[in-house]
């Protein structure tokens, strides 16, 4: 079995957007929402769906800088003023059960070597999959439909946390 750890965004990266306005915001081309359904928005600071009433950003991030044609950003929601979660080895959130998930695998050069699309809860099958292929260093998972880039799934050590 590989272990394997779920990486959520850092919400210090982000921690600035809660004190300014809606017009500075969109100055930066953020948007303020307030969530209306459930599921629906996806928190990539806390790797779980926003509660309605909940204020989030709607933004742009860079979330594969490699050098290599892979580089790739996209729209997310982070949840105004939340925490990043830490998430203990070979724990799937449960926000990635109920969608149709898109796995993307790249190696140590940020080549994408292998992908797949599967509902969420065949997932830990999927991670257990690709992480066997010795090439693959590193996992993006995408909510299939949108496109939209949720989390990066990294390898671990036995023994590392």
């Amino acid at each position: 079995m590989n272990n394997f750890k779920f990486v959520a965004l850092s919400h210090l990266e982000f921690a600035h957007l809660n004190d300014l306005s809606k017009d500075e915001l969109l100055r930066k081309n953020i948007v303020l929402m307030t969530v209306d359904k459930f599921p629906g928005f996806p928190c990539r600071v806390t790797l779980e769906d926003a509660e309605i009433g909940e204020e989030v950003f709607l933004m742009s991030y860079n979330y594969h800088s490699a050098t290599s044609p892979y580089q790739s950003s996209g729209p997310v929601f982070i949840r105004k003023n939340k925490v990043s979660e830490d998430y203990q080895v070979n724990v799937i959130p449960r926000m990635f059960t109920q969608r149709l998930l898109s796995l993307r695998a790249y190696d140590k050069k940020g080549m994408m070597i292998k992908a797949d699309v599967f509902e969420g809860n065949f997932l830990k099958d999927k991670i257990q999959e690709f992480f066997n292929n010795e090439k693959i260093d590193y996992l993006h998972i995408h909510n299939a439909k949108p496109g939209c880039f949720n989390c990066l799934v990294k390898k671990v050590e036995d023994g590392a946390k």
